[in-house]
């Protein structure tokens, strides 16, 4: 059972940085996409970022130009930096990867990682 293992989170000031890191516990087969999801209190999961195997990224708009997403394939590792940093961007951060073997699709979710924004 793949096991997507985050870290990184915690709480800073509007204006600071973190960087969030996520890598799969016990298993090292590539992953198709990586990304992050987030989800705030009384709001829907929501995508904030991911990559392809290729290098390929896609960021939401509220984030576009503030985080940055990059992958290890070596590694099997996601990588979130975030700066600039507001109290909207407060939420569980959720690590996504998935696996496809057509027609089939596999998906894995990390645990989450809470990041709070306040001064």
């Amino acid at each position: 059972q793949v096991q997507l293992v985050e870290s990184g989170g915690g709480l800073v000031q509007p204006g600071g940085s973190l960087r969030l890191s996520c890598a799969p516990s016990g298993d090292s087969r590539s992953f198709n996409v990586m990304g992050w999801y987030r989800q705030a209190p009384g709001k829907q999961r929501e995508l904030v970022a991911d990559i392809t195997s290729g290098g390929s990224t896609n960021y939401a708009d509220s984030v576009k130009g503030r985080f940055t997403i990059a992958r290890d394939n070596a590694k099997n590792t996601v990588y979130l930096q975030m700066n600039s940093l507001n109290p909207e961007d407060t939420a569980v951060y959720y690590c996504y990867a998935d696996r496809i073997r057509s027609p089939m699709k596999w998906i894995y979710w990390g645990q989450g990682t809470q990041v709070t924004v306040s001064l």
